[in-house]
């Protein structure tokens, strides 16, 4: 019954254009699944490796073998497509490097479809021999007439040819080499560079390869007007002093690229490109488009995070970048929390012609632990320089600080000079895997206590943290810590300029700035001398989530009074790190082996 109304129901659609009729096929009937049509011809090819790819997608014959369920091939077009192959097999070849390879193709009889065989032994690979590499134009010219820079380009452009003698020769090493010689060249200010002349010559006898590339430099770019485009609020000097380059100065594409990052990191535009035009005619003085985005006049940032240290906090930030119609910003930073709670800003310049900018600081702070609260207060003036990987301050600064306990009351003045200086290479600046961070930092000046001493000081300081892959997806990173503060008379100098461990950032296992010397009333104080260090292995917990890593570490360290006094506490323990969307997120559980105890280190900071 149901195959008789079949064929009625399948013209009644017919007739409302949604099938066809006819009479169903018997797999329609049953259900059963069709078949694969067949490919026009079977291609087997037998070659080593790669090369069994390269001609299995690219011979006419692999076109027949993606052709199914059309009508069959002819045998004159299969005997046509056989004959052509071997010199399709050469030629496919030759474009990796081998010459004089042996090929058979042949068509295996009785089958059906046809079935065609390429059998391929490719012989040996031929190596370059020798490079000729020259160049014309003005860094011809710059070279011949002994101008260092332009022999210097010529010589890191010959070492850096990709196809040194020896190496295996194949079209796409030979075009991937060209690109990257060309490119070097460019970046280099001839940025209208171009190939005068390439050719390679195969000797099969010896299976070398001799290879000859001629460039034409053309001009070499230098500076000439500078168009800034995009200002709103800011003065046009504050992006001509971040140039860097004199007009005259060769435009090579890490000028560019570094003045393009100095904007970026300026503190006054959120989005910054800086573009060369190539028209050789006006190479001599080339125009630079610098188009910039600026940032808000005015910004208020509102955060809140929690960290073992200090416990839960909220802080107010607020910039202005252009205070009362000066080329001055203007930061102030109100933080709030359980165990510290501050106020501190800074009126800084923008910044000058040498990269520099003029810096006005203050800041009044009030720490608290479980033995003693440090109260105190500085004003700082000085200069600053910020580049994408070196920092450097020098300042003068008066301080004044407090110390209180449940039994006493301390109090110190100093005035100083000072100098820090800090290097950054880092692959990220929120989880880095590659590179190191140092900071050093000196001072020296005059303090007097409550007890009326007085006398000079000085204070070093330095800190250093590596990081490097360990291979597995492993990554390691080590941190050592130093620090030591020299006084005469036996002055005390102010707290803040002591020194204090344990905690985040320091030896975990311990809480927060516990780690030093004992005063008089049994409290703990800051020490005259600092060491630290750390060493941390972590990983990715998954390919799916490498942003969240688990990690294991050791810590150890004190502050005391002397170098000799200073016996390390050790701290053990794991954790897991999570760059989340609101920002870092850390959680340590460590084992402190003086205190026989596990103390977590918890952190995490947003901001709104």
């Amino acid at each position: 019954m149901k195959a008789a109304l079949a064929r009625p129901i399948a013209c009644l659609l017919l007739a409302l254009g949604l099938a066809g009729c006819g009479t169903l096929d018997p797999s329609q009937r049953t259900g059963a699944p069709t078949a694969p049509p067949e490919p026009l011809v079977e291609l087997v090819v037998d070659a080593p490796g790669e090369l069994k790819a390269l001609l299995a997608n690219n011979l006419d014959l692999a076109r027949l073998t993606r052709l199914a369920g059309q009508d069959s091939v002819s045998d004159p077009e299969v005997a046509r497509l056989v004959g052509a192959a071997p010199a399709q097999v050469r030629e496919l070849l030759e474009t990796e490097g081998y010459f004089q390879p042996v090929v058979q193709v042949r068509r295996e009889p009785d089958t059906s479809p046809p079935r065609v065989r390429v059998s391929v032994q490719p012989g040996p690979r031929v190596h370059i021999g020798r490079v000729t590499f020259e160049v014309e134009g003005e860094l011809e010219r710059q070279a011949s007439a002994g101008e260092p820079r332009a022999q210097a380009v010529l010589a890191a452009l010959r070492d850096g040819w990709q196809l040194q003698p020896g190496a295996p020769f194949s079209n796409a090493r030979w075009s991937d080499a060209k690109a990257a010689a060309l490119a070097q060249l460019r970046a280099e200010g001839y940025a209208a560079a171009t190939w005068s002349g390439t050719g390679a010559q195969v000797n099969v006898n010896d299976d070398s390869v001799r290879l000859f590339v001629v460039a034409d430099s053309g001009p070499l770019f230098r500076a000439g007007v500078l168009d800034v485009q995009g200002l709103e609020h800011q003065d046009d000097s504050s992006v001509r002093n971040l140039a860097g380059f004199e007009p005259g100065a060769p435009l090579t594409d890490q000028l560019l690229l570094d003045y393009q990052e100095r904007l970026q990191t300026s503190g006054l535009f959120d989005r910054a490109s800086v573009v060369l035009d190539p028209n050789p005619e006006q190479a001599a003085a080339a125009r630079v488009t610098v188009r910039v985005h600026e940032l808000s006049l005015q910004q208020a940032t509102v955060g809140i995070g929690y960290s073992a240290n200090a416990g839960p906090r909220t802080s107010l930030e607020h910039w202005h970048r252009r205070l009362l119609g000066w080329p001055v910003i203007s930061r102030t930073r109100v933080e709030w929390g359980r165990d510290r709670q501050a106020v501190e800003g800074d009126l800084s310049t923008h910044v000058k012609h040498d990269f520099w900018r003029n810096l006005l600081g203050y800041s009044v702070e009030r720490q608290k632990t479980n033995e003693d609260t440090v109260t105190s207060a500085s004003l700082r003036l000085g200069r600053s320089q910020d580049t994408p990987h070196r920092q450097r301050f020098y300042f003068v600064e008066a301080l004044s600080a407090t110390r209180t306990t449940a039994d006493t009351h301390e109090q110190a003045n100093a005035l100083s000079g000072n100098y820090h200086w800090g290097w950054r290479q880092l692959d990220s600046n929120v989880l880095p895997t590659k590179g190191y961070t140092l900071s050093l930092q000196s001072g020296a000046g005059r303090a007097h206590d409550q007890s009326n001493r007085a006398g000079a000081f000085a204070r070093l300081y330095g800190r250093t943290t590596l990081y490097r892959p360990l291979g597995g997806h492993w990554f390691g990173s080590a941190r050592l810590e130093l620090g030591q503060v020299y006084t005469a008379n036996g002055v005390e100098v102010p707290d803040p300029l002591r020194f204090r461990a344990g905690g985040d950032e320091s030896v975990r296992g311990y809480g927060w700035r516990t780690l030093a010397p004992r005063a008089d009333d049994g409290g703990v104080t800051g020490g005259r001398v600092l060491f630290t260090t750390s060493l941390e292995a972590g990983r990715p917990v998954s390919a799916r989530l490498p942003s969240v890593w688990w990690a294991v570490f050791v810590d150890a360290g004190r502050a005391a009074d002397n170098f000799s006094e200073l016996k390390p506490a050790v701290g053990v323990g794991a954790g897991v790190r999570w760059r989340s969307p609101v920002g870092p997120l850390r959680l340590d559980l460590a084992y402190g082996n003086e205190t026989r105890e596990w103390r977590l280190h918890a952190s995490v900071g947003i901001a709104f």
